[in-house]
């Protein structure tokens, strides 16, 4: 299996599936139950293969798997470069499944450009997966901004009535952050020779050059998580966008911030990392405690959900930078579960929006006694986001206060705050939404969920008990390549510091 080009095949996959629907023709109905088809199977063969490649992943091996490679610009030294090792195994795999789940909840709802919208979600997906497989750092590039591309023209065109205000917002917060991730992108390859990012990841920056490339970094990664204070966009976009775009920027969109920290800046600029690790730790703080209060004064369910991914996020950051195998682990593993949780509370939202066309809070109220099986799905990923043990969220966030509170015990403990006002914001949530009295006209006729919305739900709900009570396999998976990184790291911190030393 290793020999043929597996990483390529979940790439492109789903661009297979564009063209298929490109060449649907027919009447507006028929077309638009064809393109719905071919855009479901497109993505559950995409998924299958990438259960393939996690089946076949071997736990004990520290590098890259899978990995292909062919010159791409001779003249430049860029070459085609694909390849997945423990920390990125699971985000391709997060990727897949949420594709397929988004193309599923779609299936009513979007009525409008049926055709566009399918292929713009496929497109999506092939970025998505390129850019946690891309091995070059132009590559790697490619993908990372091209994934502005669809996602601005989901929220613009299929979004709110604000969407194109949110759509720009979006696209220009991450594009200022991103054209400084280029620049430093050319200065590494100027100084290094390569951008191979095998290379680069065993490759001595000289430490006068490593705070500003992990700024230039940073101030990509940072808004792609987002971090306090620009993390403006994200509420903008999770209220304008449809459902499945919702899904989609929180599954996995957030994730590339994470996944820029522990792929470049822990490994490539370990000192400038060790430097910035207090201001990192500060940041983390603030956005746990402050969006979580914000969260509690919100009205509109998905501003709430929204402010509360910002909270999640800097659990995150917090692990990352904690810089050992308990707060590296966590936060992948935090990563992992806040997509599937998040990408399940949006879910949840869009079910009842698609029914009385209201997000306010206050326009619901005592479902409960009509959605009783809608109530037990919110109350499963509810309790889930707060970390109940025996869910996906209580893993995460412990492994990560575990090692925070080995770092720095201040961190971990006002970090642990935000946990108690997660649990305060999401029970208030979930009250005034399902209990009380059905007082309101407009929900005594409401449905509760249909066959097809449980079988986008059921998935989530097993993935949420099956990490909560059993992480080990994929704790396994990430652990090889979680001690290769802090390997790298550690002895980067003790020969600087024993140059540090011999100065003197």
């Amino acid at each position: 299996m290793t020999n043929f080009p597996w990483l390529s095949v979940i790439t492109f996959a789903p661009m297979i599936g564009v063209l298929f629907i490109l060449l649907i023709r027919g009447n507006p109905e028929v077309e638009a139950r064809n393109t719905r088809a071919v855009a479901l199977w497109t993505s559950l063969i995409t998924f299958a293969v990438s259960m393939g490649i996690w089946v076949k992943f071997d736990n004990a091996i520290v590098g890259f798997q899978f990995e292909e490679k062919a010159v791409w610009m001779e003249s430049l030294g860029l070459a085609y470069h694909l390849g997945v090792d423990g920390i990125s195994m699971f985000f391709i795999l997060l990727s897949t499944l949420l594709t397929v789940l988004c193309i599923a909840a779609s299936w009513i709802s979007i009525t409008d450009r049926v055709k566009e919208y399918m292929i713009s979600f496929l497109v999506l997906e092939t970025l998505m997966i390129g850019m946690f497989s891309a091995l070059d750092l132009v590559l790697f590039y490619v993908f990372f901004e091209g994934v502005l591309i669809p996602m601005f023209l989901i929220i613009g065109v299929w979004g709110g009535s604000r969407r194109n205000y949110a759509a720009f917002k979006f696209f220009l917060y991450t594009l200022v952050g991103s054209v400084l991730m280029l620049l430093a992108i050319l200065t590494m390859i100027f100084e290094s020779g390569t951008a191979d990012i095998t290379t680069l990841l065993n490759h001595d920056f000289p430490v006068s050059l490593q705070p500003w490339l992990w700024l230039a970094f940073f101030a990509s990664f940072a808004v792609k998580v987002p971090m306090w204070p620009v993390h403006t966009w994200l509420p903008d976009a999770h209220v304008e966008a449809p459902t499945a775009g919702s899904v989609i920027l929180a599954g996995v969109l957030l994730k590339f911030g994470g996944y820029g920290f522990l792929r470049f800046s822990l490994p490539m600029f370990p000192i400038a990392s060790a430097d910035f690790t207090p201001f990192i730790f500060g940041l983390s703080v603030i956005a746990i405690i402050y969006t979580s209060l914000v969260a509690l004064a919100q009205e509109d369910m998905k501003k709430l959900i929204a402010y509360s991914s910002v909270a999640h996020m800097g659990f995150v950051t917090m692990g990352c930078f904690a810089a050992n195998q308990q707060g590296i682990e966590g936060a992948i593993f935090q990563m992992l579960s806040h997509g599937v949780v998040s990408a399940a509370l949006f879910l949840v939202v869009g079910i009842v929006y698609d029914r009385i066309h209201s997000r306010e809070i206050s326009a619901y109220g005592g479902l409960v006694h009509r959605m009783p099986f809608y109530a037990f799905i919110f109350m499963v990923f509810m309790l889930a986001s707060v970390g109940l043990p025996g869910t996906s969220g209580f893993v995460g966030e412990f492994l990560i206060l575990i090692g925070t509170f080995q770092v720095n015990t201040w961190v971990a403990l006002l970090g642990a705050t935000g946990v108690i006002i997660g649990a305060a914001y999401m029970l208030y949530l979930y009250r005034r939404v399902i209990f009380g009295e059905l007082t309101k006209e407009d929900l005594k006729k409401i449905l509760d969920v249909s066959p097809r919305e449980i079988a986008v739900f059921a998935p989530l709900i097993l993935i949420v008990f099956f990490m909560g009570i059993y992480p080990i396999p994929f704790l396994d998976v990430m652990h090889s390549s979680v001690e290769n990184l802090l390997e790298r790291y550690q002895s980067a911190l003790a020969a600087h510091d024993a140059v540090a030393i011999l100065a003197k």
